[in-house]
This record gives C-alpha cells, structure tokens and sequence, in this order.
C-alpha cells in the first residue's frame, strides 16, 4: 500500500501521461478540424524517433535540439497529403453535410492505413527492423526519496510547455479561435469568412508535427523500431476517444488519467495486465460514455 501512494509512482504517471499528451494532441487536432482518421499517426511519431537518434549517433545532436527537425520532416509529409490527397481525388470534398463526412472518414481510414504500411517498411528497409536505442540523460537524480532519469524530466517539461502553449493558443490567438470554430463546424466557419482550406492545411501540419516531436521525446527513454507506431497511434485513439473527439481540452485530462490508471493498475496487478487495463479503459469508455468525458460539459455551453 506504501507503493501505492508513493512519489515514483506518481512521477511515473506524470511522465506517461506527458507522452500521451502531446500524440493524442496532434491526432486530436488532425481529425477535429479535417475529420480524417489518420491511423498512421503512430509511423509518423516513429519517423521523429529515428530522426533524434540518427541526429545524435551520427552527428552528436542533443535530441532535444533535433526535435524542431523532427516536428519540420512531420510538417512537410503533412504538406506533401496535403497537396496530393486533400486538394484531389477523394479526400478533397469541400462540401461538409453529414454524409459527406462519414464518406469522407471512411477514404481517410483506407489512405492512411496504406500510408502506414508504406512508412513502416520503408523505414524497414532503410534502417532494418532491428530495435535501436541510445542513452542521453540517463543519470539518476535523487529528489524526495522519487528517482528521476534526466530524459524524463525534459520530456515532461517539453510536454508542460506543449501543453500550456496549446491551451493558450485556443484561447488568446486568431489562429486558435479559427481552429475551434472549425471543429465545431467546418461548414459555418467558412460562411463567417475563416479560409477553411488555409486552416485546415495549418491543422494538419501542426498535427503531423506534434507526432514527430511525441517520437523524439519517446526515443530518449525507449527502443525504436520501424513498428513502433501501432502501440502510440492505439494509445492516442484511446486518449481522443475517452476526452472526446475533437475536445482537445478533454483530450489532454484523458492522456494522464489513462496514464494514471496504466500506471497504478500495473502496480496493483502485473506487468502483464498492461494491454489489458489499456483496452478495458477504451472499451469501458464506449459502453459508459462514448460520447467522451466532458461531453456534457462542452454540450453545455
């Protein structure tokens, strides 16, 4: 029980769920301003893992340095969809009714499903299928009795930085206020004269680019691998579907209280038990309340 309630735990969380945070944020995004469910979200995040190592173990880059490159490699992929899906063929629909968007859903699914596959083995190719690691901050530092690794603490803070910059675009910026009236009607954000197109292509750039930056702070405290995308693109539909699609506020609660319950619930039971509590919180959501956590809340106003 003294394991229960003790800070390592605790940090542990913190940690996980920071990691969490910023994958789901950029899925979030991605799907409440577009609607496309991109299950390649994960391969995305693999390539700003590989990005971090191979700046570090060839060229001695900081990996922390190497993430404003990662997240720019992510944001161009995201232009390049862009330009050759969503201005063309069948993911470039500009009307917005109901139908539309569930047709719209269902293309986005089958193009980034083969987008996944196609970045996984061409990383497969390029760098093996082998797991590739690298130490960076690994010193302990002993603070009230809790045991902190120096990667940890930096990617929990770049994730705080992330995730206070994020709350504070929404609510003070143009940009942030176009991107949720976006998601909370493409079609009357565009008749109020927000230029859809022009957002919706910053969204998805943005998105892309937290992806890549989730891979390189994963990097530092964990192996690699060309398929290690899966896991992360599970985790970040778990954490959208339990805060609410598109409630990037809710979606950011939802990342730590997964983490939470991963975390302590592995404690209570075994490491086992890890996937298990992972989809039972997914599949709970869905029966209890699948309309996401603070549904309700943002129904309200």
């Amino acid at each position: 029980m003294d394991q229960i309630f003790s800070g390592q735990l605790l940090f542990s969380a913190l940690v996980l769920g920071s990691l969490y945070m910023v994958a789901s944020l950029g899925l979030n995004l991605v799907y409440g301003t577009l609607r496309l469910l991109n299950v390649a979200h994960g391969d995305l995040a693999m390539l700003g893992a590989y990005t971090a190592f191979w700046c570090f173990t060839l060229l001695g880059l900081s990996p922390l340095l190497s993430l404003p490159l990662a997240a720019g490699l992510c944001a161009l992929a995201a232009w390049l969809v862009h330009a050759g899906l969503l201005t063309r063929g069948p993911l470039a629909a500009r009307a917005f009714d109901g139908e539309v968007l569930q047709r719209l859903e269902a293309n986005s699914l089958l193009i980034f499903v083969g987008l996944s596959v196609i970045l996984q083995n061409v990383a497969a190719l390029a760098f093996t299928g082998s797991p590739r690691a690298y130490r960076y901050l690994d010193g302990v530092i002993e603070f009230a009795g809790v045991s902190m690794t120096g990667h940890r603490l930096a990617a929990l803070a770049i994730a705080a930085v992330i995730g206070l910059a994020a709350l504070a675009i929404l609510h003070f910026s143009r940009y942030g206020l176009a991107i949720k009236a976006m998601i909370e009607s493409s079609m009357a954000a565009e008749v109020v004269g927000i230029d859809v197109r022009r957002f919706r292509l910053g969204a998805l750039m943005t998105g892309f680019a937290l992806a890549g930056v989730a891979g390189g702070l994963i990097s530092m405290s964990e192996q690699i691998s060309p398929f290690m995308g899966f896991p992360v693109t599970i985790a970040s539909f778990i954490v959208i579907i339990l805060g609410g699609l598109g409630n990037l506020r809710g979606g950011m609660a939802a990342a730590f209280m997964l983490a939470f319950v991963q975390v302590y619930g592995v404690t209570l039971t075994s490491s086992s038990y890890a996937s298990v509590l992972l989809y039972g919180v997914f599949v709970g959501a869905l029966l209890l309340r699948p309309e996401g956590l603070l549904a309700r809340r943002v129904a309200s106003r």
